[in-house]
Order: C-alpha cells, then structure tokens, then sequence
C-alpha cells in the first residue's frame, strides 16, 4: 500500500526544532516492553509460593498440531536472562516455538547476521514472536518525542528480521488525567507510535489491565477492560492497532468466553497466559502476583484456549506470571517450569 513513503514528523525539544524525515519502501501494510509494570506501579507484593505444574507425566506430552498459535517464550516475564543466540538455543531445547525479539539487538545487526539468525530459526522451526515497544509514551512530551525519533531504527531492524508484531501495555489510572483527557493523550501518542510501525509492517497491541486493587492506585481510572480496549483502539484508529490478551485480566475484568469471540485473528496480536492466586477473590488479584498457567485452576484456562482456537488465532502465546518465586530459581528451572506449564494449558485444545 505505501510506496515510496515520507513520514515527517516536526518536533521541539529544548527549544530546538527537530525533522525526522523517513523514506522507505514497503510493502503490504498489516495491522516485552522496556518499560516494566511492577517497576511502574512499584508494588511491594511477591508471591510466597508458586503452584508449579508436575513434571511427572509431561516430560513426554508433545504440543498437538490442531491449533494455529505458538508457544512462546518471554524470559523476561519469567525472571530469565537470556540474549537473543541464547533465547534461540533455549527456546529450541524446552520444545518453544516462538521468542520475543530484541529490537534493540536486531538495530545492532549487520543484515548478515539478522540473514544467519532467521536461517538457524527456520531451521529449527521456531518464529519469531512479539517485541516489546522500546518507548515510553506515558511521560512528558519531551520523553514521546525522543522516543520516536529512536523508534525508526528499531522498526526497521525488526522489519529486516521479519517481526511483524510489537506490544505494550496500558495504566489502567493516572493521577491528573481524568478519563477522557487520557484517551485523547493515548489516541493521539500511540496514534504517532502506530504510523511509524505502520510504515515497517508492524502490528501494535494494547493490554488491558484488569486487578481491581489497581483501581485504588491513582486518582482517575482508566482502561481496564476489552470493551474499552476496543474504544482506546477504535481512537487511534490506525489499522495496525491491535490487542494484546492475557487470561489474567480477562479473568480480573469478569469477562467471558462470548468477550473473546468478539475479536477476530486480525484483532490480536499477542497472548499471555496466567493463573490466578488462590486464596484470593477476583477483586482480591494483585497485577504483580500471578502463577504459570493451569497451575492453580482459579482461571477457567478451557474456555480461554477453546475461544483462541474457535478465533483461529495463529499468533505467539506466552506466560508472563510475574513470580518471585519463579524468578529466583536458576534459567533452565524456569524455562522448564514455564515450558511444562505451558504444555498443559496447549493440552486443552
């Protein structure tokens, strides 16, 4: 659709005028974030325990190939420190079929090295999944500025990798804006955020944040739900918007597999999948204390995993507990306990 394009962008920072000209040619135009939640909200919560999967009878369970999605893998959610050479090799030996990509590492690639990357992943059947938006768009205008004039570099190295798909996630309060004022400050930044992206064949999803106790944070409230999603996304309008899904908040927002089944495969652009603690009410669920999926039952993982395969959604689907206790055990504990965890939630389908 964009042949030949120029994105101009004119900006002031410190009182000096700024033009950020693009030129690129594109193709067809389709629709783990650096930025940390917990560090965001600055909770104080951990998990004491974590309900981990047993190992005993899925050491030999095999990912049934009558669904479209992919297990994927965020080390990051999971407290694993992993470059990107790494993420591959570990990806490939817990039986992962996508990983996250490092914009930032891919921007510091020659197109040899991203060529021999792509070539060891097709080899080993794994694709690419998501990356985190590398920008903060919640601060200052000075801050949204900066970060898009360094986005480019990042969207073209993971246009050249053949990542196709980026996210990032929504503050369900803020403390000055009220409801309507921060739509419009979302629809307009993430507005400028989606035309870049755009112009690299990038998808952009949103995730909604649904623990009521989060609701107490700020003074405002504001997205918190699929339905607003939608409105949020319906603001922007840019036709790369998308959402970014994670039964965690689907479960803390009261909603249903008949919400799910709202959406399209277009409209999706990443999963998470969570449990909840236990013990807790769904108004009681902390944002920054969850478990591996399937490892409590508290979230009704059955009805999630059969709405994903009814969608036909055929993207990256991941874990993201946010666990102390996961995160303190060693890498290949953790890739282990995620992968088995995993496994038995794509058992369902």
């Amino acid at each position: 659709m964009f042949k030949n394009s120029i994105l101009t962008f004119e900006k002031t920072e410190s009182d000096k005028p700024i033009k950020l000209n693009l030129k690129y040619q594109q193709k067809n135009y389709l629709m783990t974030n650096t930025t940390n939640r917990r560090s965001f909200i600055k909770k104080t919560a951990i998990a004491s325990s974590i309900a981990f999967v047993p190992f005993s009878g899925l050491k030999s369970m095999t990912l049934k190939n009558d669904r479209k999605f992919k297990m994927g893998i965020n080390p990051g959610a999971i407290g694993v420190k992993l470059d990107q050479v790494q993420l591959l090799e570990k990806a490939s030996e817990y039986g992962f079929e996508s990983i996250v990509a490092y914009s930032g590492t891919l921007a510091e690639w020659s197109d040899a090295q991203i060529n021999e990357f792509n070539s060891k992943m097709a080899t080993l059947k794994i694709s690419w999944g998501a990356s985190g938006l590398p920008m903060d768009f919640r601060g200052d205008e000075a801050t949204q500025h900066k970060g898009l004039t360094d986005l480019p570099k990042h969207a073209e190295a993971l246009q050249k990798a053949g990542v196709t798909r980026m996210s990032t996630w929504i503050m369900p309060t803020h403390a000055e804006l009220t409801y309507l004022e921060n739509m419009h400050q979302h629809a307009k930044r993430l507005k400028e955020v989606a035309t870049i992206l755009g112009h690299f064949n990038i998808k952009l999803g949103l995730e909604y944040v649904g623990p009521k106790t989060l609701m107490a944070r700020d003074k405002f409230s504001f997205v918190h739900s699929l339905a607003e999603c939608k409105e949020l996304i319906s603001a922007i309008d840019e036709p790369n918007v998308g959402v970014q899904l994670d039964s965690f908040h689907w479960y803390c927002a009261g909603e249903t597999k008949a919400d799910l089944l709202s959406l399209s495969n277009e409209d999706i652009v990443t999963v998470d999948l969570n449990d909840a603690i236990t013990g807790l009410s769904i108004n009681e669920q902390l944002d920054g204390t969850r478990e591996l999926p399937m490892a409590t039952g508290m979230i009704d993982m059955q009805s999630f995993m059969d709405a994903l395969v009814e969608i036909g959604y055929d993207g990256p689907t991941r874990a993201e507990p946010f666990n102390q206790v996961l995160n303190d055990l060693d890498n290949d504990a953790a890739l282990k306990a995620t992968s088995e965890a995993m496994k038995k939630a794509f058992s369902l389908v």
